[in-house]
């Protein structure tokens, strides 16, 4: 009796093309000026030129210079700070699972206010009153008021209260001349 068993297909491995310091894409698609600026201040970094050297084959002054290197590095730390693990979800996709949540959870309600009314019901409990019906006439206008018309009341009222001790002598000079 011979059993043979399975044979694994054998995976070939493919060359793995040479990969160079910087990624071979590195600086694709960018400006050639650009691609200078940033191989100038990686000169200056690894001390191969000074800021002044850089600035002027950039063609910008020194403190121009400094600027575009600052900008550099703080683009080279924003890249080194790790990415979360896992999926990063969007605002749709956010907002998509909060509303399958709030379906689940009116389901739930449903099946809980379902439960109760059963419970009432074994227990002999009659079941709550019917809310009252809202009238089918008109809904009464709440009185709109402006809270700037209740302060300017009480600031005439207040410049009334303290004009009067003003007033007489105003009056008693109108009413000599």
């Amino acid at each position: 009796m011979s059993t043979t068993m399975p044979v694994k297909p054998v995976s070939v491995a493919r060359p793995r093309a040479a990969k160079t310091a910087g990624g071979a894409k590195l600086g694709q698609g960018t400006d050639a000026s650009v691609r200078r600026q940033a191989a100038a201040i990686l000169e200056v970094l690894a001390g191969a030129r000074t800021p002044t050297e850089a600035a002027t084959a950039l063609a910008v002054s020194l403190p121009r210079y400094y600027q575009l290197e600052s900008r550099a590095l703080a683009g080279l730390v924003a890249a080194c700070v790790p990415k979360p693990k896992g999926r990063v979800k969007s605002p749709v996709s956010e907002v998509a699972g909060l509303q399958q949540q709030n379906e689940r959870l009116q389901r739930e309600v449903t099946r809980q206010q379902t439960l109760v009314r059963a419970a009432q019901r074994t227990v002999g409990l009659p079941p709550p009153a019917p809310l009252p019906a809202k009238s089918a006439g008109k809904k009464r206008r709440r009185r709109a008021t402006a809270r700037a018309l209740g302060v300017a009341r009480r600031l005439q009222a207040d410049a009334a209260v303290s004009t009067p001790a003003a007033a007489p002598a105003n009056g008693a000079a109108q009413a000599t001349g």
